[in-house]
């Protein structure tokens, strides 16, 4: 199946109303095409729902997704209620089994498009997502690498002197576990991203906000290595100014960057655990807040998170790691009697 961008023919196949709200999220708001074609696809979602729903049919998967909306009016809109949220949270949850950070994601599309359309455009007196609560998250601690197994995954990526890429691998890796920046951000790292002395690198985050990441000396080090790779003559002659290239000379792509770290995490002996490209950046959060130097306040700002309790979640996994400590201690599971007097 085709990846929906704003400028492919899928696009296309969307009413003007909703084409209008992705121009609005898009130009005036700044969000990446990236987070708008995702709202595009939850809201698309949603009236395929609402039309099967009031065609007295179910389709199958199949036949779900051949739905066309393209038809969709603001009076088709107009009459979409709280109950028709209500009942399409019930269908994702009951029928297509997605958990609750599914369900709020898409809750909060619906919520983003109605508001466009009655605090923006004027074209709905209620907004029918207002009173909709969102569905509670599960409470659910991020899942990291230990130090160690870090350093495993380090070391598989170092020894594997037979890849001809194990240079840019680790480059890659190293600044996962470094600086925990995202996937999309690192794919879009350009040659003028990092500062002369490899001293800091500026990263394009959600909602196409720049921030500056300092490198440590084990990142610089590591990107210094990489650099020599990346400025021989065989790449300069490319025009693509992308840091980070693929074998063919390209930009490195989302999917090949998951690949190589899966591959790796193999290798390392480390697959079974299910880690990934996003537990790379869990893991360097952890462990930077793990050390006791980093403010809270401090580390948000590392990550690029908009909100502080986005980054809070880290230090519930430092209140375990307290709390299990103290369960550890061989005297936790002594039981003395009190003698009788």
């Amino acid at each position: 199946m085709a990846v929906l961008t704003l400028h492919s023919p899928e696009y296309q196949t969307f009413p003007p109303i909703i084409k209008d709200y992705a121009n609005y999220v898009s130009v005036i708001k700044g969000n990446s095409e990236k987070t708008v074609c995702e709202y595009l696809l939850d809201i698309r979602t949603f009236f395929r729902y609402i039309k099967a729903r009031n065609s007295g049919s179910i389709p199958s998967k199949e036949e779900f997704i051949q739905i066309s909306i393209s038809d969709l009016t603001l009076d088709d809109i107009k009459k979409i209620g709280q109950n028709d949220i209500l009942e399409y949270l019930v269908f994702t949850r009951s029928e297509r089994s997605n958990g609750s950070t599914t369900r709020m994601r898409k809750l909060s599309a619906l919520r983003s498009f109605f508001n466009y359309l009655c605090n923006k455009k004027h074209l709905l007196e209620n907004n029918p997502t207002v009173d909709v609560d969102s569905p509670k998250p599960a409470k659910t601690l991020p899942k990291y690498m230990s130090y160690e197994e870090s350093l495993r995954l380090l070391e598989t990526i170092r020894n594997d002197i037979a890849s001809p890429t194990s240079t840019r691998d680790f480059a890659i890796v190293v600044l996962f576990l470094n600086t925990g920046m995202r996937l999309s951000e690192l794919v879009g790292l350009n040659l003028q991203s990092f500062s002369q002395d490899l001293a800091t690198v500026r990263v394009l985050g959600k909602g196409n906000k720049e921030r500056l990441i300092y490198l440590n000396d084990f990142a610089r080090s590591a990107v210094s290595e990489y650099l020599q790779v990346r400025l021989d003559p065989k790449f300069i002659r490319t025009s693509d100014k992308a840091f980070f290239l693929s074998s063919r000379e390209q930009r490195i792509s989302n999917k090949t960057v998951q690949w190589m770290v899966q591959k790796y995490l193999k290798l390392s002996g480390l697959g079974y655990k299910g880690f990934s490209v996003h537990k790379l950046r869990h893991t360097a959060a952890t462990l930077m807040y793990q050390s006791g130097k980093v403010d809270i306040r401090v580390l948000k700002d590392v990550l690029g998170h908009e909100q502080l309790n986005t980054t809070q979640i880290y230090t519930h996994v430092v209140d375990r790691n307290r709390e299990q400590a103290v369960e550890s201690n061989p005297l936790a599971g002594v039981k003395l009697k009190r003698p009788k007097v």
